[in-house]
């Protein structure tokens, strides 16, 4: 009996060794063919070959930095330069950067050696240390090169465009135009365009030195500028960040009154009909289980683009979060409290608002706090969509392919929101729950 007792305690123990062995082993192996299926099904090898590393240095490069544009229109002959070549930003009439200079022919001085020049009858030069001058005629929609069948990386030619890339800018040809890209780091314009007077000027200056403009003082018309810059757009920006705040603020507070008292239906303690418990769980179920982006462009084709449409869709999203969270969060109040209330002669009603929603006022603050600091990064994206709040100006700067310094500036603003509100729902949550030290 013993020996038999023995014999199947040994083959339980090498059983559960082998158990052990193939869990050891059997779990290395499924991760290896899960990431083996990644390097297929997501292409990797394809994905690599197709990298363009710079492009992403131009992008890099554009999103802390901002170019110059000298354009000759090949047809009229007109030059202008211009900021980012929007023409918001560009040179008024007269004026022109400093490195640029010439009148019949216009030298554009790149820095270290780099020449580019605009010639009579739409001719170009461009000189390049360590390459061959490069000479291009312009003729109708056609260009005319002296370069060579073999061409280095950085020049791309055919009859119809050239491109050079170099350390010191970039410069275009086709038929219609001819284009000098010239960087310099910093966001041009930030605070004033060039043609407002305090362009140009300290800050010094425009605090406490001689009035500049007379219809205005200084300090008034220097906020008023930067308010109303129209290659930056701080006043819109100020408006849409405060469209993305009430948008997740809406969204959030109506979920949370909504779901207050579903969440009494839902749980099993307050709500003795079964069916109705189990209706009210359903629902919360389907609302929080289709995603706000979905309901998003759902409500969208019924109401219409814009921020009521994004809060709507946190709201409904919501709404079933906030209701499981509340119906459990009442699942466990303390019977005592309530029947201390009851014993008072309170009725129903009176209980509930004094025996229970003291208990669960903690877990209701700290969730809808946390859903407000969360749903503002949340409103960023749905405003991309239903075209409000700061996620479209975003998705336009990134749509445009140039304005890359903007799409930095929105993201630090995004950045900085976010931030504020994670400041702003710790330090509410502290005033009206408390902290523990």
């Amino acid at each position: 009996m013993t020996t038999i007792d023995l014999d199947a305690t040994k083959f339980d123990a090498e059983k559960l060794f082998q158990r052990k062995r193939l869990i050891g082993f059997g779990i290395p192996a499924v991760i290896a063919v899960y990431f083996v299926y990644i390097f297929f099904a997501f292409d990797l090898p394809g994905l690599a070959g197709r990298a363009n590393m710079e492009n992403a240095v131009t992008l890099a490069s554009d999103s802390w930095s901002h170019k110059v544009h000298v354009t000759r229109d090949n047809r009229s002959g007109e030059i202008t330069y211009a900021v980012e070549g929007e023409r918001k930003g560009r040179y008024p009439d007269g004026q022109r950067p400093d490195w640029v200079t010439g009148d019949d022919a216009i030298i554009i001085d790149l820095g270290r050696e780099h020449i580019v020049r605009y010639l009579p009858d739409n001719r170009t030069e461009i000189e390049i240390p360590g390459f061959q001058l490069i000479e291009v005629q312009a003729e109708g929609r056609t260009v005319t090169t002296n370069l060579p069948d073999d061409l280095p990386d950085w020049i791309s030619a055919s009859d119809r465009r050239v491109g050079i890339t170099t350390p010191e800018g970039r410069i275009t040809l086709t038929g219609a135009r001819t284009e000098v890209f010239n960087y310099f780091p910093g966001w041009e314009l930030f605070w004033f365009t060039l043609d407002s007077p305090y362009y140009g000027q300290s800050l010094a200056t425009i605090l406490f030195g001689d009035q500049i403009d007379p219809a205005r003082s200084n300090i008034t018309g220097a906020v008023s500028d930067w308010w109303n810059n129209a290659m930056w757009r701080h006043k819109d920006v100020a408006w849409a960040i405060g469209e993305t705040i009430l948008m997740a603020f809406l969204g959030t507070m109506g979920a949370a009154i909504i779901a207050l008292p579903l969440g009494f239906l839902a749980a099993k303690r307050f709500s003795p009909f079964m069916l109705v418990r189990a209706a009210t769980r359903r629902l919360f179920d389907f609302v929080r289980g289709v995603d706000a982006l979905i309901w998003t462009v759902v409500l969208a084709r019924a109401f219409g683009p814009g921020p009521l449409t994004g809060a709507l869709a946190i709201l409904i999203t919501d709404t079933g979060t906030f209701g499981k969270i509340f119906s459990e969060a009442l699942e466990n109040v303390d019977q005592k409290q309530i029947e201390g209330v009851a014993s008072t002669g309170a009725k129903p009603l009176q209980r509930y608002r004094f025996g229970v929603i003291p208990q669960i006022v903690p877990v209701l603050l700290a969730q809808i706090l946390y859903f407000l600091e969360s749903n503002t990064r949340s409103a960023t994206i749905i405003g991309a969509i239903t075209g409000g709040g700061i996620g479209l100006m975003l998705t336009q700067a990134i749509q445009t392919q140039k304005d890359w310094e903007e799409v930095a500036y929105y993201i630090v603003l995004i950045i900085a929101m976010v931030m504020f509100m994670d400041w702003f729902s710790g330090w509410l949550r502290g005033k009206l729950i408390g902290r523990k030290d």
